[in-house]
């Protein structure tokens, strides 16, 4: 099992669950942060730190898509493992649906 970040952080990027991380795993896009499955250890302590509610373990219904994507992803971004502070848009774009598809930038973001 691997927990893995899904669209709900897209134009959010909150970033309390870097903090939280043991192991580094998570990544740094313009817009959203993902997680790297390989090095996910499941422990999930970053879940309940994101205040998108947007990490979900891979065993939920629907997840492989969200899987793929993490990975493709972290082996292109740097990792973050410090907390920022989040996008502007956080508090209007929280919750918002079909995020992925309308806002999702495929650009680096700064990590450390």
């Amino acid at each position: 099992m691997t927990y893995v970040v899904t669209d709900n952080c897209i134009m959010c990027k909150y970033t309390d669950c870097v903090e939280v991380c043991p192991v580094d795993c998570f990544y740094e896009g313009e817009n959203t942060l993902v997680i790297h499955p390989d090095e996910c250890i499941d422990c999930g302590v970053c879940e309940p730190e994101c205040p998108a509610d947007a990490i979900r373990p891979d065993t939920e219904p629907d997840m492989e898509p969200w899987v793929e994507f993490n990975r493709t992803y972290s082996e292109q971004w740097p990792v973050i493992t410090r907390k920022k502070d989040p996008l502007p848009t956080a508090e209007e774009m929280d919750g918002v649906t079909g995020k992925l598809d309308k806002y999702f930038s495929p650009n680096p973001g700064e990590g450390d």
